[in-house]
This record gives C-alpha cells, sequence and structure tokens, in this order.
C-alpha cells in the first residue's frame, strides 16, 4: 500500500498548474497583450508622424536592441536582488513608457521612449521567464514552458488585431493609454506571486563582465537566426500587405496565434520525451514555407497559409529552445541563461527590423522575406552542425558506459 502511495505523492508533487504558475501566466499575459497591441500599430503611428521604411525599422530595431543590453544585467539582479524586485520594476517602467506614447507628437521623442521600453521590456520577460522556470517542476520544463508560452500566445492571438481595430477608430494616444492600462494589470498579478529566494553564489571579480551563460548559447543562437524573421514580419507586413492591396491581415494574426497555441499543447511534451531532435528541423522547415510564400504573396490565401506555417513552426522550435537553454544551467544561473536566451530573441529581431528596413528600400517589400528564408537555412546548417558535432561526443560516451 505505501508503494503504491509514493508514485502519487511524487505525481503531486510534480504538478505544473499551481497558484504561482497561474499568477505568472496571468501576469505574463496581460503584459503581452499591451505589447502586442502596439506590436503592428507603432509602425503605422511612426508613418503618421512622417517618417519611412527606414526610420519604421530604426524605431522597431531601437527597442530589441535596448532591451539586448540590459538583459545580462536583469539576469544578474534576478540572482542578487531576487525575481520580485526585477520583474516589478521591468513591468512599471514598461507601464510609464507605453503610456508616454499617449504624448508623444515627434519621432525622436518616440525613439527615446522606445529605448525605454525596451529596457523594462528587457527587465520584465528575462524575470518572467526565470520565475516560471523556478515554478515549472525540472522533470516537466518542457511542458510547463510551453503552457507559459501560451499565455503569451493568447496574447497574440487578440493583441495585433484589436490593435489595428481600435487604431482605426480611435485616436493613436487612446489606444497606447490602454496598452499601458493593460500593463498595470500585469503589475497586479505579478505582485500577488510567491518568489524562490535566488541561489546566488558570489564570486571575487568576474562577475561585472559575465555577460552571457554559456551552456545556453547553441539554442539562443538558433533562435536569433529564425526570431530575424520575426522582424521583417513584425515591421513591415502591415505595409507589405497595403501595397498589395492584400487583406486579412487581422486574420493573419489571429491564425499564427491558433497555430502557435495548438503547438505549444503538444511540442513541450515532444521535447521532454524525445528532445530537440524532434521538434527543431520540422520547426524550422515550416518557417521556412512561410517565408518563400511571403515572398511569392500572390493573394490572401497565400498570406493566411504563411501564418499558419510560421505559427505551428516557431510553436515547436521556441518552447524546446527555451527548455534546452535552462536545464543545462547551474541553479543559481537560470536567470542568465534565460538573460542570454532572451538576448538573442532580442538582437534577431532588432538585426531584421534594421536590416530589412534598409533591405525594403533598396529592393522592395518581398526581399524581405527572401533573405529571412536564408536566415532560417542557415539555422537549419548550424543545427547540424550542431548534431554531427556531438555525434562522436555520445558514441565515445556511449562506449565508455
Amino acid at each position: 500500500m505505501g508503494a503504491e502511495q509514493q508514485p502519487l505523492m511524487a505525481e503531486q508533487k510534480e504538478k505544473i498548474w499551481t497558484k504561482d504558475f497561474v499568477l505568472i501566466c496571468l501576469a505574463n499575459f496581460f503584459v503581452f497583450l499591451g505589447f502586442q497591441m502596439t506590436l503592428p500599430t507603432i509602425p503605422l503611428f511612426v508613418e503618421h508622424l512622417g517618417g519611412n521604411d527606414q526610420l519604421i525599422g530604426v524605431v522597431v530595431g531601437v527597442f530589441t536592441f535596448s532591451a539586448l543590453i540590459v538583459r545580462p544585467f536583469a539576469g544578474h539582479a534576478l540572482e542578487t536582488k531576487g525575481r520580485r524586485f526585477v520583474f516589478l520594476l521591468g513591468l512599471l517602467i514598461f507601464v510609464i513608457s507605453v503610456g508616454s506614447y499617449s504624448l508623444i507628437s515627434s519621432i525622436f521623442l518616440l525613439f527615446l521612449m522606445r529605448v525605454v521600453q525596451g529596457i523594462g521590456w528587457g527587465f520584465s520577460t528575462t524575470a518572467s521567464g526565470t520565475v516560471a522556470t523556478d515554478i515549472i517542476p525540472a522533470s516537466r520544463r518542457g511542458e510547463g514552458m510551453g503552457y507559459y508560452g501560451l499565455s503569451g500566445n493568447i496574447a497574440l492571438a487578440f493583441g495585433p488585431s484589436l490593435g489595428l481595430v481600435l487604431a482605426a477608430m480611435i485616436p493613436f494616444s487612446h489606444l497606447f493609454a490602454i496598452c499601458a492600462a493593460l500593463g498595470v494589470a500585469s503589475v497586479l498579478f505579478a505582485a500577488a506571486i510567491t518568489y524562490k529566494k535566488a541561489e546566488a553564489v558570489h564570486g571575487k571579480g568576474a562577475d561585472r563582465w559575465d555577460l552571457y551563460e554559456k551552456s545556453a548559447l547553441t539554442p539562443s543562437l538558433l533562435l536569433f537566426f529564425l526570431t530575424v524573421t520575426f522582424g521583417g514580419i513584425a515591421s513591415f507586413l502591415p505595409l507589405y500587405t497595403t501595397q498589395k492591396q492584400i487583406g486579412g491581415l487581422q486574420l493573419y494574426f489571429l491564425l499564427y496565434a491558433l497555430a502557435l497555441m495548438v503547438t505549444r499543447t503538444f511540442a513541450g511534451q515532444l521535447y521532454d520525451r524525445k528532445g530537440h531532435r524532434a521538434v527543431f528541423l520540422p520547426g524550422a522547415g515550416l518557417i521556412l514555407l512561410a517565408m518563400l510564400l511571403l515572398a511569392w504573396l500572390p493573394g490572401e490565401w497565400a498570406l493566411l497559409l504563411a501564418a499558419v506555417l510560421y505559427g505551428f513552426g516557431f510553436g515547436m522550435v521556441q518552447p524546446g529552445l527555451q527548455a534546452w537553454s535552462v536545464e543545462r544551467a547551474p541553479a543559481h544561473r537560470k536567470g542568465m541563461a534565460n538573460a542570454t536566451f532572451f538576448s538573442f530573441f532580442d538582437l534577431g529581431v532588432g538585426v531584421g527590423a534594421m536590416v530589412f528596413g534598409q533591405i525594403s528600400h533598396w529592393f522592395g517589400y518581398p526581399s524581405i522575406y527572401l533573405a529571412a528564408a536564408g536566415s532560417v537555412l542557415l539555422s537549419m546548417f548550424v543545427y547540424w552542425t550542431v548534431l554531427h558535432r556531438e555525434q562522436p561526443l555520445r558514441s565515445k560516451a556511449g562506449k565508455n558506459a
């Protein structure tokens, strides 16, 4: 009887859906909803202020680069100042910066506040991912990160479409005020979480220049080549579809998010059982097909099919890569592992936005997605190289065993 109870007790200890997990998902949902509502509307706002494609790329890109710069500091702060301080500070900065867009009437001021928003986003999302990692049982990390990611995906299902609808109905100032209010809701949920204490290991000197977690570099680099594609979609797809007089952009974001949500219900479990080999190449292949469809874009059907393919592809690779990033890191380095992962995420989006802004200026919008397809192919080549590099090590370990 006792032997039967032990597995049951172990199973109960390994549950994912605790009170704190629900709270971190709600906090993540509301800040992502506010963020996603600005995603397709910031390019329209820049255009409203008199900016061109190159300025749109810069305004979008500077946000991600400012987030990138602060993430290593956020990672250190998570281990020294604690999860609560970093998370709430980041959310409050996000609220203030987005709310300030309601008062902005020049591209220069928008540029400055995008830097501030990036700082808040860098702190809050690094902290949020680390808090989720703390809460989720290690044995179900891939599955749990998939469910956690769903909170952002649900926001993505409604945020961009809602932002576009509201931008057509109300002034930009009112839209950004609503986005800031959603950030306030995130602060309230985040404040109710019971946070685990950081397990910092204090060294004597090298911490100042400790900017990344080595064990997270491989999956983070793969993520970089994939998120470059997102820079092209977030920054220029609204303008591209308008130029081609193709409707369905709001439905694009909805279908993309729904595909992400469906994929996350099984991709994380697949990673837990079979590892990154089972999810990366199939997911990257789907993203590649989506980019080629967008480069072609003969009609609305191609736009919507690209949304589904992109959602399924990104939904397969992102939770697995994040779980891969943190699983090999020491307990006191989980924050830095998440910081490294999201830094490469930001770098990909920022590089994509800025480079594609110049590419579109020279060659037109279709060339953006051809270049993005090349980045996906590069990620697949890097992954293939990593597999072949690790294979001899696995074989040698098997012989020694």
